[in-house]
């Protein structure tokens, strides 16, 4: 063996890595991003991220670095915001500046800029100004909507019956009636719940969830020239959301077959009919791949973020009956067993409104918030933030910001209720983000949640064999959402 040889090759190596290393400390210190922890070539901050856990560990680094800190996804550098305070200064106050979306490797080879939740720009106004002026059209924030959740609502209580009181995993059964309302208005179409290929489309938002707030998923969201080649369960990301466009595909070409421009029967027929009315224009935005993107962003986030919300909230009731107890009590004064809740019974239900608005902070589905960018080089709070970093407004740290949430850890109606029991706001309840990029469905998504939950509860007392404890109520305060642990209930006709 030539020693001689295997020595210069191996001072050869010790000489690169020792520049490079002296480059990248060069290149990381001359920047004036905020302060945060020290990353390592490639793989960033990589190493901090402990037990699978990234949103718990950035609210950590958040209590040690402060409200505004620098976190390394391999090279990249993300400004962390932390806290109501940052978040709003960020996406409210300096909403503009930070409007840009962000990277987010487990989903971009898929999307590529494409669709409304994952294009910018001009694309991305184009695209938020339909969407809002054809969702209105077809009800989203009207009464029409309010009837089309109540039928839903009504299938939903008819189907739960039929299981005669049987201990049942309630995740699949409660994400067909959310995700059947806005089919309704996406596909024009409700589907049934024995149809199989729907069952399918719910499994893949389940699988998709699961997978991106895995282990292997987070490790991608920070070193996808490594991951995005590396054999794992998080290259059935790409393979899920290719077979949720092959099933949207097959929708599109329905309504394009049947096509009456002068009687759009739902959000594909509109979006055609622009695309046809706009074919000349080359600044267009509507085409074919923005299309079928954004019906599945649609499709996608308008049934399962909702969807999880409820099964967080049926499995924190069984956790607390005494709850449970109250919410039956204000559901017989109000509407009693007669009629359907609308509407408008929320503003008599104040014990209502604050259980529901507290699910939704606890269960904090979308802790990370959806991913944003630098537009212009921004100064914030003395740093210098360029153009095109990442930024991560962290919305778990908002909804458990101690400073307005007394026991931010803790499930407790009392955050959203004075001493009399009347229901306040909290500026700090920000489940949709807030700004420029607030969810487009947030007025949707809270019709629904009331709807869906009161007409459960005015038919049902929710009862388990299991005892559950706090830990398994807890958010897992993962990655990219919130999943409660699988359980099971009996649904107790009252």
């Amino acid at each position: 063996m030539d020693f001689s040889g295997c020595g210069t090759i191996f001072l050869t190596i010790f000489i690169s890595l020792l520049i490079f290393f002296m480059l990248w400390n060069k290149v990381y210190r001359r920047r004036k991003l905020p302060p945060g922890p020290t990353p390592l070539p490639l793989i960033g901050n990589l190493l901090q991220v402990r037990n699978g856990e990234m949103a718990k560990t950035l609210m950590e680094l958040g209590k040690q670095y402060g409200p505004v800190f620098t976190f390394y996804f391999g090279s990249h550098p993300v400004v962390v915001f932390c806290g109501y305070d940052a978040v709003k200064e960020a996406l409210v106050d300096k909403g503009e500046d930070f409007v840009g979306r962000g990277k987010q490797p487990t989903v971009d080879r898929v999307f590529q800029g494409y669709g409304l939740i994952t294009s910018e720009g001009d694309r991305w106004r184009q695209l938020r100004r339909f969407s809002l002026k054809t969702l209105r059209n077809f009800g989203v924030g009207k009464r029409t909507i309010e009837e089309r959740i109540n039928e839903e609502a009504s299938c939903l209580v008819e189907e739960l019956r039929t299981y005669k009181e049987l201990p049942v995993d309630p995740a699949i059964i409660i994400s067909k009636a959310v995700t059947n309302v806005i089919s309704s208005v996406v596909f024009g179409t409700r589907f049934d719940y024995s149809d199989k290929r729907f069952h399918r489309m719910l499994d893949i938002f389940y699988e998709t969830f699961e997978l991106m707030s895995s282990v292997w998923g987070q490790i991608q969201d920070m070193v996808p020239m490594i991951m995005n080649h590396i054999p794992g369960p998080h290259q059935n990301i790409v393979t899920l959301l290719e077979e949720l466009n092959e099933f949207i595909t097959e929708r599109i070409k329905l309504n394009q077959d049947t096509l009456d421009p002068n009687s759009p029967r739902d959000y594909i027929d509109c979006f055609l009919i622009k695309m046809q009315e706009e074919k000349d224009n080359p600044a267009s935005e509507f085409n074919y791949k923005n299309l079928m993107l954004t019906l599945n962003n649609l499709f996608f986030a308008g049934g399962e973020t909702v969807a999880t919300t409820l099964k967080h909230g049926l499995l924190v009731l069984l956790k607390y009956p005494d709850i449970q107890v109250k919410l039956h009590e204000e559901i017989d004064r109000v509407i009693g067993q007669n009629r359907s809740p609308n509407i408008e019974d929320r503003n008599k239900m104040p014990y209502t409104e604050a259980v529901i608005h507290e699910i939704q902070r606890f269960a904090n589905v979308i802790p990370m918030n959806a991913p944003h960018s630098a537009t212009r080089d921004t100064n914030f709070r003395g740093y210098t933030i360029p153009q095109g970093t990442g930024v991560c407004a962290l919305l778990c740290s908002v909804l458990g910001d101690p400073k307005y949430f007394v026991t931010p850890n803790k499930f407790n109606p009392n955050h959203f209720l004075d001493a009399d029991g009347h229901f306040i706001k909290n500026e700090a309840f920000l489940p949709f983000s807030t700004g420029k990029r607030i969810c487009l469905g947030e007025g949707l998504a809270r019709t629904e949640l009331f709807l869906f939950f009161t007409n459960i509860l005015q038919n049902f007392q929710l009862t388990s064999d299991t005892h559950f404890t706090e830990s398994d109520i807890a958010p897992r305060m993962t990655g990219f959402a919130n999943v409660p642990i699988p359980y099971k209930l009996s649904f107790v006709p009252r």
